[in-house]
């Protein structure tokens, strides 16, 4: 696997996990905030036929994919130097693509023939933060293998003079 689509996968991985676990964590204070949740709901009502199962997998799958997507956007963005692995830029990054991701699952609930029934303001809100912590943690993901990269490239420089 390049060095690239590793990057992309894990911390598209590690974004959308700790998102996840945030966004359960304030569903335990109010209405259900769970992305795979929703998702599979909604693919279960175009997909009667589909089994319980298979709409939880295909939820928790669409989840992760979209969080792969996102962590694909920041990733290029740091690869090509437009800005830097902060954690600041993260949490920069983390309100612009919440602001995306509520315009996305507005857009979504909108075109959908029978959407899940909830307090759409609330869960539109609550995409602000549960970017960020996606972003934030992205962005961690991507320091620690971008630092344990220079490392090995300085390790064999060394090793080879």
């Amino acid at each position: 696997m390049s060095s690239k689509i590793a990057k992309i996968a894990l911390s598209g991985i590690t974004g959308t996990t700790f998102m996840t676990i945030s966004s359960e964590l304030m569903s335990l204070a109010g209405p259900n905030f769970s992305e795979a949740d929703h998702l599979r709901t909604m693919i279960g009502r175009l997909a009667p036929f589909l089994s319980k199962r298979a709409t939880i997998i295909a939820g928790w799958g669409a989840h992760y994919a979209m969080g792969i997507v996102f962590a694909a956007v920041y990733v290029e963005l740091w690869e090509t130097r437009q800005i830097k692995h902060t954690i600041k830029n993260g949490l920069i990054l983390g309100l612009m693509s919440g602001l995306l991701g509520l315009l996305i699952w507005k857009g979504t609930f909108k075109k959908h023939p029978i959407p899940p029934f909830m307090k759409y303001n609330l869960f539109y809100l609550q995409r602000i933060p549960a970017h960020v912590v996606f972003a934030v943690f992205a962005t961690l993901n991507y320091r620690l293998m971008k630092q344990q990269e220079e490392k090995q490239a300085l390790d064999t420089r060394l090793k080879n003079q």
